[in-house]
């Protein structure tokens, strides 16, 4: 849909087009995981679903109160696991970098915090398939999407 348009350095038409219409946004009622992660700082945090058949990712949806920086990573990662085995889809963390390319400070802890929810998933399907009375499983991130500039000391959110 983008192939035509000029695009600003740094993007590409796969992340305008997640960005225009992200995907598997919202609530998915039949997971069988359940993530959160949290930035206590700023209350941002992002819920990730995923419906798992042993260690295939069956279905996976995302949900944030977070940037669009966020949004757009969890479209194009909850895309790229589904269909896949949670091995691929560990490893589809690092392809996700290597898709993004070079991220600010910022967008690296958007990104954290969207592959943090998915661990965080994956942990909670464990957790109940070991007994575990569990509803989701929580992560608190360690750094902040609140990010300090370091040439004037504001704050950026």
């Amino acid at each position: 849909m983008f192939e035509n348009v000029q695009m600003p350095e740094g993007i590409n038409s796969e992340t305008l087009e997640h960005l225009m219409n992200p995907k598997n946004y919202g609530k998915l009622d039949d997971a069988n995981g359940v993530g959160v992660a949290l930035d206590e700082k700023t209350k941002e945090y992002v819920i990730f679903y995923t419906l798992l058949d042993g260690d295939i990712v069956k279905n996976a949806k995302f949900a944030t109160n977070g940037c669009q920086d966020t949004v757009v990573i969890g479209s194009m990662f909850s895309d790229m696991i589904i269909g896949n085995d949670t091995e691929y889809a560990n490893g589809a963390i690092e392809k996700m970098h290597e898709k993004l390319g070079q991220l600010s400070a910022q967008q690296q802890i958007c990104a954290d915090i969207v592959f943090s929810s998915f661990i965080a998933s994956l942990k909670n399907y464990e957790n109940i398939k070991n007994g575990v009375d569990e509803e989701l499983h929580l992560f608190k991130m360690k750094d902040s999407c609140e990010t300090t500039n370091m040439e004037n000391g504001e704050e950026n959110e």
